[in-house]
This record gives C-alpha cells, structure tokens and sequence, in this order.
C-alpha cells in the first residue's frame, strides 16, 4: 500500500492507523524527502507521470490511498497524474481518492469539491477499481484540543471553547459525524473487502446541531452564548443563501489561512448542504455494518473532554 501525502493531516492520520497493521506494507509518498525513519518514504515528482509509475510497479503496490490534499488548480493535477501512473503501473489494481467528504450533487458543487471532482472522472476513465471514503463532517474540531488530531481546530458551528454557537435553519437536520481517526480505521479495514463501490460510507456518530448545543450546555455547564443578549445565534436559509453567517469566535484565528469572506461564504455553504439532508448517510452500504468491531468516538465522547476545564 502506498500513501500519498502521508506527511499531511489526513495522510498522518492514515499513515498512523496502517502502521498497526499487519496485513499491509506500506511505503510512503512525498514531494519533499521525510525526517522519519518508521516508515518507508520516497520523494514523488506528480509532474513526472513515468517516474510515479515506476516507483509505484518497483515496490510492488497494489494499492495507492490518495490522502493530497487538492484545494485548487495547481494541486489537482497531482491527484490526476497519480491516477495515470497507478493506472500505468502493472502490479497497482485500487486507488482510493483524496475526497474525504460527503459525495456532492454536481449542480451544488463549488471550490475544492469541484477541483475534487476531476480525479473521479480520470478514474472513471481507467482499469482501477477505486473509491472514495465518505465520512459526512469531520468531527475532530468538537474535541481539539483535548483529543489527539493532525487537522487544524476549524470548527463550523459550534465553538465548545468559547460557549458559542449559530445553529442554521431548524437545527434540526441529522448530520453524519466521524473522527478522523475511525474514518482511518475504517479505510484500513476496507482494503481487505473483496469489492470496492465509488462511495464508501462510514460515520462516528449521528446527530443534530440542537442536540449537540444541548449536550455542549449540559457539560461545560452553562449556556452557550454569542455576544451580551444571544445564548445561540439562529441564521435563517435566506442569510445563508447571501453567504453570510453569524461569525464564531473561533472563526477569527482562521483568517489567517482563510481570508473572511471565503470562509463565510463556504460556511453558509457547508451549513445549507447540511439542511439539504446531503451530511446524512443511508443505513445501508455503510461501512460500520461491515466493521462491527470498529468503536467510534462519538460526539458525546468529544464532548465529555470538555468536562471541568
């Protein structure tokens, strides 16, 4: 098995979980060399279809975990040529692409799930059979810093550290949860099914925002609250739709990265796919169901760390 980004946040998580199992070599791929000596790493040239392909048929790897991560039209390509050179490489038969999301309507697709959607249509396009693991929202952010993460603390719309939270629509909308470490968990135990379909679904926890603010009021004891006069701040679909929502303390360290503006518009964004059902996942066909031994960190779970602190 060869990760390719192992050296960011989800390729980390990824690369964690494998190393524990023995059913797998795995060999690591980078643009720049690693300091570890754990793991086997070979610098990768994506711009070099040919050299890709020979790295990947020499170590015998029959299975390449994307873990890229594709945000725009410089690194889209990557994932792409990476497709091509497994599809080259003789002894490589699966692929699993850098999408780690929820699977997208094409008409409702916009940033970095459009440049996203290319490596699946390079793939459709190919021999490899290959999938994408899909895990709803990433549920790490309910947890850090109290719980072990590679990913950045961005949280959506709850803001556990400073008693904040804007709930869109009715809160009502049932959204699937996974920490990022269970999503690893179950990739893992996916690469030894004996048929892959595009979609792969897993979650850890499934749940609306009203609950988790009840759960999140319950443990830090107290009501969350935004500003002097607002214990939750409501953001209709109208205010949504405008790419505005109410602003999270939390939000404001992200700047930085992600300029305001963006970050509100893809917010909103993430907060209608929310009340248009698209973060939750049918019972069937769900990885969890494969994989009963798998115990997932719920949100509760996350939550309770927060417990007198």
């Amino acid at each position: 098995v060869a990760i390719a980004g192992a050296t960011g946040h989800i390729g980390k998580t990824i690369l964690d979980v494998l190393k524990q199992n023995q059913n797998h070599k795995v060999i690591s791929l980078s643009r720049k060399a690693s300091n570890g000596h754990d793991t086997h790493t070979i610098v990768a040239d994506y711009n070099n279809i040919d050299s890709v392909a020979d790295v990947l048929e020499s170590n015998g790897v029959h299975t390449v975990i994307s873990a890229i991560l594709v945000k725009d039209d410089e690194s889209s390509p990557s994932e792409i040529n990476l497709v091509r050179a497994a599809s080259k490489s003789r002894p490589t038969k699966r692929f699993v692409a850098s999408d780690y999301a929820a699977p997208i309507p094409e008409e409702k697709q916009f940033g970095r799930i459009l440049d996203r959607a290319g490596t699946a249509k390079e793939l459709r396009q190919t021999d490899l059979e290959w999938t994408s693991i899909r895990v709803g929202q990433i549920s790490d952010s309910f947890g850090i810093p109290h719980i072990k993460s590679y990913l950045p603390f961005r949280p959506l719309n709850v803001d556990v550290a400073n008693k904040a939270a804007a709930i869109y629509g009715s809160g009502h909308d049932v959204i699937a949860y996974t920490y990022s470490f269970d999503m690893a968990q179950f990739l893992v135990a996916a690469l030894d099914l004996p048929k892959w379909d595009e979609d792969l679904f897993c979650c850890s926890d499934k749940v609306t925002i009203n609950e988790i603010v009840k759960l999140a009021e319950k443990i830090t004891g107290g009501g969350l609250r935004i500003g002097p006069e607002f214990n939750v701040a409501y953001d209709s679909v109208e205010k949504l739709q405008r790419g505005e929502m109410t602003e999270l303390p939390a939000y404001v360290e992200s700047y930085s990265v992600v300029p305001k503006r963006i970050l509100q518009v893809s917010f909103a964004t993430y907060s209608l796919y929310a009340i248009d059902g698209l973060f939750d996942f049918p019972k069937e066909n769900i990885l969890n169901a494969k994989f009963p031994d798998i115990k997932t960190t719920t949100i509760e779970d996350m939550l309770n760390l927060w417990r007198n602190k």
